[in-house]
């Protein structure tokens, strides 16, 4: 027998006590491995590292094997942008639901003014950039792809402002708020200025005047589960933007405000198991993961272009980013303090120079635009060489930051860290408690603000 008395146990427990020890062992090792590679799934997941590889395969196949990445991606086009990508962007409105929630960060006037100001600025700028540079080339054929250097991919700018500025610095939050506004003002933009074919009203409005009366219905009748309201409203939205000539991944877009949801924002750096459970909630929680998905079939559909089709849409697109971006949203913030708002405590005026930069990487969005402005061709593949090449701008802010001393590279300016004022709602919050994991701000609603007005 094994245990009880020493002088009762059998000559074949020594054995018995090895193989449960090595079972013991690789029970401990499977389990350790199995952390390892769930810690490594959700940072691919948070950091949107699957888009990144998509990218890299479709780079690599579409300029190795041309026909053959046609031949494989050209199927898949309408399934990923016209209909996965509404989930995408199903995620990005959620987070100007909360956004503008009570007690949300853009919420009150004297929370929004600077960053909404800020994100005017760096649409207006890198719009004037490219119409100008567009005319002066002589090219009013480009003219049609001035949004797309507006964009702002919140996901690697946030992830090259914490490198830049530090986790602490209020830099961080105003970028991700500058971000949320960038993100419905590009929604407006889609929507109005770039129809997928000739519009049709009629259809649009019927189905859409459906789709608003089945989530009446479906509020009357008190539901709670996100999935009536996405597969009936959602569907009849789809279809009326699609019959329309409206472009169909914005079908969530007028729905998800509808749905049942917390009417106020419980806070910028929330953990998700402490988020309510409402309809909306569960939509980010169900659509998280596989909206990366959708991400990485997005990059590989959209992104495989040939490096050798560079062109004058390429340099347009990346100088308008590159250049207009910081002088938008420098200039915008200058004039902003000069008509009286108050800027975060403890950030600088040279710091908008970095904070554009770091905005100026468009990536997801502008691929998007630029699918959505120009049809295939060569425009097409040069546009979105400048919006690939809008990746520059995550070596670019860490350098402006290191000459202009600011971030990581410089002083930390009076009262950072404590910040005061308006704007101290926004500021990163304290450490969390031990066992206590918080979520890097990611697509879907994890950008968060912490206090209420």
């Amino acid at each position: 027998m094994i245990g009880g008395h020493p002088s009762q146990v059998s000559p074949g427990a020594p054995r018995v006590d090895i193989l449960s020890g090595q079972y013991s062992a690789r029970l401990v090792l499977q389990s350790i491995m199995r952390m390892r590679f769930r810690k490594a799934l959700e940072f691919a997941v948070e950091n949107s590292l699957l888009m990144v590889l998509g990218t890299v395969i479709a780079l690599i196949w579409a300029n190795t094997d041309p026909a053959g990445y046609d031949a494989a991606v050209h199927p898949l086009h309408f399934a990923v942008n016209d209909v996965g990508m509404v989930f995408f962007f199903g995620l990005a409105v959620k987070e100007i639901i909360e956004a503008t929630a009570s007690g949300g960060a853009l919420h009150s006037f004297r929370r929004a003014a600077v960053p909404v100001i800020a994100a005017v600025g760096g649409m207006a700028g890198p719009a004037a950039v490219y119409v100008a540079l567009a005319a002066f080339a002589g090219a009013p054929e480009l003219l049609r792809g001035w949004a797309i250097p507006c964009a702002t991919d919140i996901a690697f700018s946030y992830l090259i402002a914490r490198f830049v500025f530090g986790p602490g610095h209020p830099a961080v939050p105003f970028l991700l708020l500058l971000a949320i506004a960038d993100d419905a003002f590009g929604l407006l933009i889609l929507a109005v200025f770039y129809p997928s074919s000739e519009v049709r009203l009629i259809w649009c409005a019927v189905l859409f005047g459906a789709a608003l009366l089945a989530t009446w219905v479906l509020r009357r009748l008190r539901t709670r589960s996100f999935w009536p309201y996405v597969l009936l409203p959602g569907s009849l939205s789809w279809a009326g933007l699609y019959l329309g000539g409206l472009h169909p991944a914005l079908a969530l877009v007028p729905i998800l405000p509808l749905i049942p949801h917390a009417p106020d924002d419980p806070g910028m750096f929330v953990d998700p198991s402490e988020r309510p459970h409402d309809a909306l909630n569960e939509f980010e929680r169900w659509w998280q993961l596989p909206v990366e998905g959708v991400l990485f079939f997005f990059a590989l559909t959209n992104a495989g272009v040939p490096l050798g089709g560079t062109g004058m849409a390429t340099w347009i697109v990346l100088t308008a980013i590159l250049v207009g971006k910081p002088l938008g949203i420098s200039l915008s913030a200058l004039l902003a303090t000069m008509a009286g708002l108050r800027l975060p405590a403890g950030l600088l005026r040279r710091d908008f120079v970095v904070v554009g930069l770091t905005a100026a990487i468009g990536f997801t969005v502008a691929l998007f635009f630029a699918t959505a402005a120009f049809p295939a061709g060569r425009t097409l593949t040069a546009a979105k060489l400048g919006a690939l090449f809008s990746l520059s701008a995550a070596l670019l802010a860490p350098a402006a930051a290191w000459v202009m001393r600011v971030g990581r590279f410089g002083v930390a300016p009076p009262g950072m860290g404590m910040p005061e004022g308006h704007f101290a709602s926004v500021s990163a919050p304290p450490p969390p408690p031990p066992g206590m994991r918080t979520t890097a701000p990611r697509r879907g609603g994890v950008i968060r603000n912490t206090a209420r007005s």
